[in-house]
């Protein structure tokens, strides 16, 4: 038999951590840091990104969840947003030239709340001295002295009117109605009786007075109309005067305050000018209320005080708080919490609005600073993500209501007036979602022009291990855990090399790290409240992790161990093997074995993968089988051509089948079926083939080695019991400690390979032979035995095609002679 080059020791299947270079005894004496191991790139990415101040340069943090993006993004932006401007505050007000569409006020910060403050001191004042303004004597007697005028005006229009009826001998009557023009007789009244007796003539007399009476009437009450009006303009003009004077001193120092600022300018005139044409609302003797004693109006709307809402500031966004740049993390992006919403208050049974009810989202509240979403969350959301990648664009963000935006309502609301925006939106996803966008979304390449790629393993050195410990210190004070033992932080980066699967990395998916020292917390706490995580908690924490999710797993080696899945780890069998498949059950990943058989037979199909043709194989494994036909062609056809059909199935099988890591387990089976061979059933193999009979790496190497030790364990290790892997998968090798001390025991061992020619040696106790210099295979090897059954097969299927010839020939000639005798 050909031995394998080497066998792995325990050292070779395990990496241990040693951290006695440190020094210590626990994490208690190791200072605690918050450095992202592993994620240089990354994090030199994000630098980058919040360096550059141009348009577009906003940042996709590209990574599987757990490896610590969100937690790196919220240490960074707070260090570097404490060395940016605070930006300015932002107001909304109301726009007395378009009442639909409020203005937006900028002002420095915390400058808004004080504006704000100075109008509600302002109306306040007002409300104070309009009235005591209107009270003073001086206005009084202003406005009687006009009213008199206007009095005395009327007075003697109407004297001099009722002497022209006099002369005319009319009488007149006033009436809320109107002027009653009456004939008189005699100095009385005419009666109607009196009037029936005159003469035609007499009556046309007095209806012509009459006319012309009527008519002097009509033209002295449009003179009165117009004294009234003059008067009311008057003491309009004067009610102007008086409030301008308690008015402008107030609105001046304000204007005084604010000169630097045109648009506050520009919105007090306007203040001042609404102030004065709508000066009843300040006036207490103005109040519409009905007097004492009137019955109630049915259905009649109660009467509000005046609320002076059009004086109001509405403070948009405050920084007088903020220190440095915003920073906002948005939880819940959907539209109304990102952009802002205009809020509406039930009155009187009908929903109103007005611009102090516009509210901010997470966008203007980081505006000149940094905003941070889930990239998944932000597409989810209905009518955010384009609204989004408008307000980057344009630079301004308007607050709107997304229903009539979108044509869903026709109600008329508010349209307030956009803010400049200066923002730097930081969007975190995985690989999957940032190349979907930059395949399929121009816009998002324009806007996201920074890639910060992060990694989920680094290399691991005795540099990289103590920063690891420094990590896991830092871990367990952040979430208020117990300090780990030396020998408790060896076994968490143990199992982080684990996860990475590869002895010469450590895993940085800092979520499940976290997880498990959370777990290996509360055993410690159980464990007589112990004061320290040690080794043994941080196993029994993996253990049990793995006990709640291999339910599924156990009930397969039960299966196995009944004799319902066909499983044999012992003897030997002709065209049969053990190869090994993982499932991956999301939380929980393991090896089960799998039985391979194959059947090789004269005829031209050449290889045919049976789960193929019941379509249960994916397009990987259907290659892995046809590159097995190219190694048979190069191996053994250069002399001849192959008549053989062979049939290779995965049996017991009922799922579909995927991946290429079983190539090298169903060559050795054809192998074995044409040499007559039979292959070794203590010893599974994992491991694709090339055309050329290398083999190649695959993954799953520890769950694939485990799945088979299990099997064996449970009936019984012989000591000949293996699992043969490619020669590059022995660096990922983290096996168990159960694996591990059956190794050292000589009970189970791990043959790595670099060609077939080795696995087939280990498998089947022969050499595999090389062709010689007369291009034989030496006598008694495998590959010569494989040739030989090749040949008779192809000399069998060239004597049945010859046979089958010359029987056509015959018959030819028969039909021929009996032609011819016809």
């Amino acid at each position: 038999m050909g031995k394998n080059p080497y066998e792995l020791s325990p050292a070779q299947a395990y990496r241990q951590c040693d951290l006695s270079a440190l020094s210590i005894e626990s994490s208690d004496q190791l200072e605690s840091c918050e450095e992202f191991v592993g994620q240089d790139r990354a994090i030199s990415a994000i630098n980058f990104g919040l360096g550059v101040s141009h348009c577009g340069y906003n940042i996709f943090l590209s990574g599987p969840p757990g490896v610590g993006k969100s937690s790196s993004i919220k240490r960074i932006l707070n260090e570097v947003a404490g060395t940016k401007t605070t930006p300015g505050d932002w107001c909304y007000v109301y726009n007395f030239l378009d009442p639909n569409a409020p203005k937006a006020l900028s002002l420095p910060t915390g400058h808004g709340k004080v504006f704000k403050k100075d109008m509600e001191d302002l109306v306040e004042t007002l409300q104070r001295e309009i009235p005591k303004a209107f009270e003073s004597k001086d206005y009084e007697q202003e406005q009687q002295r006009l009213q008199s005028e206007a009095q005395t005006s009327k007075t003697e229009l109407f004297d001099k009117l009722q002497k022209t009826a006099t002369e005319k001998e009319f009488q007149l009557q006033f009436s809320p109605t109107g002027v009653v023009t009456l004939p008189l007789h005699k100095g009385k009244p005419l009666t109607q009786e009196e009037y029936s007796k005159l003469t035609d003539e007499e009556k046309a007399g007095i209806n012509k007075r009459k006319d012309e009476m009527e008519e002097q009437v009509a033209a002295a009450y449009k003179i009165a109309r117009k004294v009234d009006r003059e008067v009311a303009a008057k003491v309009k003009e004067l009610e102007r005067r008086v409030a301008l004077f308690a008015v402008s001193d107030l609105l001046d120092n304000i204007r005084e305050k604010y000169n630097q600022y045109p648009e506050i300018i520009d919105y007090l005139h306007h203040v001042q000018r609404h102030i004065l044409e709508n000066i009843d609302k300040f006036r207490h003797d103005k109040d519409q209320a009905p007097p004492p004693g009137a019955p109630p109006m049915p259905f009649v709307q109660p009467v509000e005080p005046p609320s002076f809402t059009e004086y109001k500031v509405n403070v948009f966004i405050d920084n007088s708080n903020t220190e440095g740049a915003p920073v906002v993390f948005e939880t819940h992006p959907i539209y109304s919490n990102l952009f802002g919403t205009i809020e509406r208050v039930a009155r009187f049974g009908m929903f109103t609005t007005d611009f102090t009810l516009i509210r901010p989202g997470s966008l203007p509240k980081a505006n000149g600073g940094y905003l941070v979403v889930e990239a998944l969350d932000i597409l989810k959301a209905p009518f955010v993500w384009d609204s989004l990648k408008k307000t980057l664009e344009n630079q301004e963000l308007g607050v709107e209501d997304v229903f009539q935006q979108y044509g869903f309502t026709s109600t008329v609301g508010l349209r307030p007036e956009p803010i400049k925006v200066d923002i730097k939106v930081i969007m975190i996803g995985n690989p999957s979602i940032y190349h979907l966008l930059y395949t399929y979304d121009e816009d998002f390449r324009k806007l996201f022009k920074v890639k910060a790629d992060y990694d989920t393993v680094v290399e691991r050195t005795p540099e990289t291990e103590n920063k690891y410990a420094c990590l896991l210190k830092h871990m367990s004070e952040l979430h208020n855990l117990k300090p780990l033992t030396r020998s408790g932080l060896e076994a968490v980066i143990e199992h982080s090399s684990r996860m990475a699967a590869d002895q010469g990395k450590l895993s940085v998916m800092h979520g499940s790290i976290s997880k498990l020292m959370h777990e290996a917390h509360y055993l410690a706490s159980s464990d007589g409240n112990a004061d320290y995580i040690s080794r043994e908690h941080v196993a029994r924490a993996i253990e049990q992790k793995i006990f709640r999710s291999n339910m599924i797993e156990e009930k397969l080696q039960e299966l196995i161990q009944q004799g319902s899945i066909l499983i044999d780890s012992d003897g030997r069998a002709v065209g049969q093997i053990n190869g090994v498949a993982v499932y991956d059950l999301g939380d929980y990943a393991f090896g089960k074995p799998a039985r391979i058989t194959c059947e090789t037979y004269m005829g031209m199909e050449g290889l045919v993968n049976i789960e193929r043709r019941a379509k249960m194989s994916g397009s990987i494994h259907d290659k892995g089988v046809l590159i097995l036909g190219g190694y048979l062609g190069a191996k053994y056809a250069g002399d001849k051509p192959l008549s053989v059909s062979a049939t290779l199935a995965f049996e017991q099988s009922y799922s579909m089948i995927e991946g290429d890591s079983a190539s090298a387990a169903e060559l050795i089976a054809l192998l074995s079926s044409l040499s007559g061979l039979a292959i070794r059933q203590d010893i599974a193999i994992t491991g694709s083939v090339d055309q050329k009979g290398n083999i190649q790496p695959i993954g799953g190497v520890n769950e694939k080695t485990e799945g088979f030790f299990k099997c064996c364990e449970a009936r019984g290790l012989s000591g000949k019991h293996g699992m043969v892997i490619p020669h590059q998968n022995v660096r990922n090798l983290m096996l168990s400690s159960t694996v591990r001390e059956s190794i050292e025991k000589g009970k189970f061992h791990i043959y790595p390979v670099t060609s077939i020619d080795d696995v087939i040696e280990i498998m089947m106790d022969k050499p595999a032979g090389k062709r010689g210099k007369s291009g034989k295979f030496p006598r008694g090897t495998v590959h010569y035995l494989v040739d030989k059954r090749l040949g008779k097969l192809t000399e069998g299927f060239k004597k049945l095609t010859k046979g089958a010839e010359g029987q056509s020939e015959k018959k030819a000639a028969a039909n021929n002679g009996e032609e011819n005798e016809e």
